[in-house]
């Protein structure tokens, strides 16, 4: 269900929390960047933002540079961006929690089925599954691709192991081993079906299978809880911002990509709550992109983060502008995660939930060599378009305004789902 523009998601006078303010230019920006569930080592984001930097630069008509940065307790890069006629540098800075994601995945074959049971079962005896699915279909769709990718595996590994058993033993019996050739078939059979199991487990990289198994088991297991883990790593990022609000940046940026963009609610409503936004310090900006907020959010342990979705929602502390797309089929496209999970207050005025419209902003050529890529579109936000639109995320890190002022006046998309559908609302 739709809904078209309300006057609580419109950012005017009485609801825009950069009206307190004149608007500042940037000449210094401090980026935060908070992956999603990922394994991989934080340069990829590094290569991507050269790779993909410069090409949207030579797009648009601007010119942006990445230098590395040698040592240090924080992995990152420094920009430069000369766009709009004003030059900017920016610090982006990994928040990385890629070990306890590795950590999560450290499990071997039974043990992956296992989870694909507890997580399976818990999603569809919540009833989130099908809470989800009245949303979108697309990011439901590829949460049952692993368990459906699985079994399939499991079911072929079975029947080659059956197959090459029942041989085996018939060989045996006409060998006139009799019954005693059955364990030579069970031994043959089975030593197949693990192979089989083996050889599709050591090419998830191009399957993803077992990846996305552990992704939506990471956040199963707890019901909708973080574990302690990652719990005591939030602080430690909610630490790093806050001394990057007591600098001399005209903004600092936070963006929670994917699994990321929840991770960032919750740290960025501690923030506030813990008074560490200073009133004369840095705008603080918090950009959301591809967000499956709702894959954890609709779990019944997920008091915290509804809590904390409602509290963000409201603060004049930060600007909040949530970028998904219809055709990222593995994000919650355009729903406002505040009021989908159910828990908008009266006082609303976060987020600003607006499209990256992948159709209108890629050509036909690129857009059909990239539609049936469903995880690279999901990290199309960080990449260039070559028919950009409003969202440009090389002007947004490395552009001369802030993010709040880049969108100021807009109105959300008309598109956009505001219908509380979640079962689970408590925010004790």
């Amino acid at each position: 269900m739709t809904s078209t523009p309300d006057p609580r998601h419109t950012l005017g006078p009485t609801t825009d929390p950069t009206e307190a303010a004149p608007a500042r230019a940037v000449r210094r920006r401090h980026v935060f960047y908070i992956p999603g569930y990922d394994p991989i080592h934080p340069r990829r984001y590094r290569e991507l933002y050269r790779k993909e930097g410069p090409e949207q630069a030579r797009i648009s008509g601007y010119e942006i540079a990445l230098e590395g940065r040698q040592g240090g307790d924080v992995y990152g890069w420094q920009v430069t961006g000369r766009i709009e006629g004003a030059e900017v540098a920016a610090r982006v800075d990994v928040l990385i929690w890629s070990d306890i994601v590795r950590a999560s995945m450290g499990h071997g074959i039974a043990a992956t089925y296992l989870q694909l049971l507890r997580t399976a079962w818990e999603y569809i005896a919540t009833g989130a599954l099908f809470r989800l699915m009245r949303l979108r279909k697309g990011p439901v769709i590829a949460a049952l691709y692993p368990v459906g990718f699985l079994l399939l595996q499991l079911a072929l590994a079975l029947g080659l192991g059956w197959v090459l058993g029942a041989g085996v033993t018939a060989a045996g019996q006409g060998l006139g081993l009799g019954r005693a050739a059955a364990l030579p078939g069970l031994v043959a059979g089975a030593a197949l079906a693990v192979t089989v199991l083996r050889w599709f487990k050591a090419r998830d990289g191009r399957l993803f299978a077992y990846y996305l198994m552990h992704d939506y088991a990471f956040s199963a297991r707890y019901r909708g809880a973080n574990p302690p883990a990652l719990e005591e790593r939030m602080a430690q990022f909610r630490a790093q911002i806050a001394q990057a609000l007591c600098q001399d940046s005209d903004e600092v940026l936070v963006v929670g990509h994917s699994s990321g963009a929840h991770l960032a609610v919750s740290i960025l409503a501690d923030l506030i709550r813990a008074g560490e936004v200073p009133e004369d310090g840095p705008q603080l900006s918090f950009l959301s992109l591809g967000q499956v907020v709702p894959m954890v959010s609709f779990l019944p342990r997920a008091s915290r983060l509804r809590a904390d979705l409602a509290y963000l929602s409201t603060r004049p502390e930060l600007y909040w502008l949530d970028v998904t797309a219809p055709g990222d089929g593995c994000a919650f496209a355009l729903c406002d995660p505040v009021a989908v999970t159910g828990v908008a207050p009266e006082g609303q005025i976060h987020p600003l939930v607006l499209s990256a419209a992948f159709t209108q902003t890629l050509s036909p050529e690129r857009w059909a060599a990239l539609k049936r890529r469903f995880f690279r579109l999901h990290f199309q936000y960080l990449c260039a378009f070559d028919r950009p639109g409003d969202y440009d995320y090389f002007r947004i890190t490395a552009g001369p305004q802030t993010l709040a002022a880049r969108f100021a006046g807009r109105a959300p998309s008309q598109s956009r789902i505001t219908r509380a559908v979640n079962r689970y609302r408590s925010t004790a």
